[in-house]
């Protein structure tokens, strides 16, 4: 390994921790669109609580991708290669989700308005299930061997270098996609899952304003002891069932302190406890991710089959010039990338009042979809 290959694991961490803190209570609030509000105004406050920042949210998957693709093209090729049906699904999942939050408003129908909101939801929980479930086999391990390319037999594991790749091999992933399903993969999906939801109710109650405020931050209280224990067992059992990393105790022992601050926050209720107890809940998700990418350490892809098949950093870097290229544009873009986040949540901090928005304003009427004379649509969230 070298210093830049290590410094790209690092930063390809950092941005899943962008993503997944990020697009957690977006996936959050889309789990509870069609549970927690109970009108058409408090679900167009709650859609109004992400609308700045979905899609600014996801650019960080985007990024996480394509880093992987640049500065690890091996581990690119051997996940999107072997596990496309779950990531297609997802994928499938937020091209669902972007035309449920787009669209919704096109028409102003509540009929068409439920269709959509039901989409949503159902797009928000399959992914938050999946993403865990994902980072879970990079954990356990998959069946990964490396094979010939020209005989397709896999190649002995004692001729598998862990600083390069066999010239006329690649890793691959040999196991079907029930492989993937293990109680140890499931019980990561049910991680992400409660983690997730209590996130966004923590963030609806962060962002909204009055009752429905006050019902998020209850909602809060149900899934958070759950997601909080649930997450503890599994760290646990991946930390000592399958990390060989001591260091990875570290951002375990973080996590589990920040996820226990927000539950005493959130069940305290006093005034302001809310924004603390969802601050902490953001730390607890960071910090479950560094420890994921730390348990994962050295290998970025570990095989269950035999650990000389496993993936490590340095087999699947790519070379230094190139790692350094990045790393130049890394430290050019990524400040302003950050500023401008922080500026958008800054700009749009303000609480939204359900009992201000108008339920019967937006979207052209169903009986004149066609009429090319009717006014724009007012598109709102």
């Amino acid at each position: 390994m070298t210093p830049l290959s290590i410094l790209w694991f690092v930063l390809i961490a950092v941005l899943w921790v962008g993503y997944l803190t990020l697009e957690g209570f977006d996936f959050g609030v889309g789990m509870l669109l069609k549970i927690l509000g109970r009108d058409e105004r408090e679900r167009r406050a709650m859609l109004g609580t992400i609308g700045p920042h979905w899609d600014g949210n996801e650019v960080w998957l985007l990024t996480a991708g394509g880093a992987t693709f640049a500065a690890f093209p091996e581990w690119y090729g051997t996940l999107f290669s072997g596990a496309y049906l779950v990531l297609l699904l997802i994928l499938l999942c937020l091209i669902v989700r972007v035309c449920a939050i787009e669209w919704r408003e096109k028409i102003n129908d509540q009929a068409w308005r439920d269709r959509w909101d039901w989409a949503h939801t159902i797009s928000a929980w399959i992914p938050s299930i999946l993403w865990g479930a994902a980072f879970a086999n990079l954990v356990q391990g998959m069946r990964i061997e490396v094979v010939d390319t020209a005989s397709g037999a896999p190649v002995p594991a004692s001729e598998v270098s862990p600083d390069a790749l066999v010239h006329g091999a690649s890793h691959q992933i040999t196991g079907g996609f029930l492989s993937l399903l293990t109680p140890f993969t499931l019980l990561g999906g049910a991680v992400t899952c409660l983690l997730f939801l209590t996130h966004g109710a923590l963030f609806i109650s962060l962002k909204t304003a009055g009752g429905l405020s006050e019902r998020a931050l209850g909602f809060a209280r149900r899934p958070a002891p759950a997601s909080t224990a649930v997450t503890a067992v599994w760290a646990l059992w991946a930390q000592l069932a399958h990390s060989p990393n001591a260091l990875a105790w570290i951002p375990l022992v973080l996590a589990a302190l920040a996820l226990v601050g927000s539950l005493v926050l959130t069940y305290r209720g006093s005034e302001g406890s809310e924004s603390r107890a969802f601050a902490l809940h953001f730390a607890g998700i960071a910090f479950a991710v560094v420890f994921i990418f730390a348990a994962m350490a050295p290998d970025v892809m570990r095989s269950s089959v035999d650990k000389a098949y496993s993936l490590t950093i340095a087999q699947a870097a790519s070379a230094d010039t190139t790692l350094l290229i990045m790393t130049v544009a890394a430290v050019v873009f990524v400040p302003v990338v950050l500023v401008y986040t922080v500026w958008g949540y800054k700009v749009f901090s303000e609480r939204i009042s359900a009992e201000a928005i108008d339920p019967h304003e937006g979207g052209l009427h169903p009986s004149r979809v066609r009429d090319s004379s009717q006014p724009e649509a007012v598109i709102g969230y």
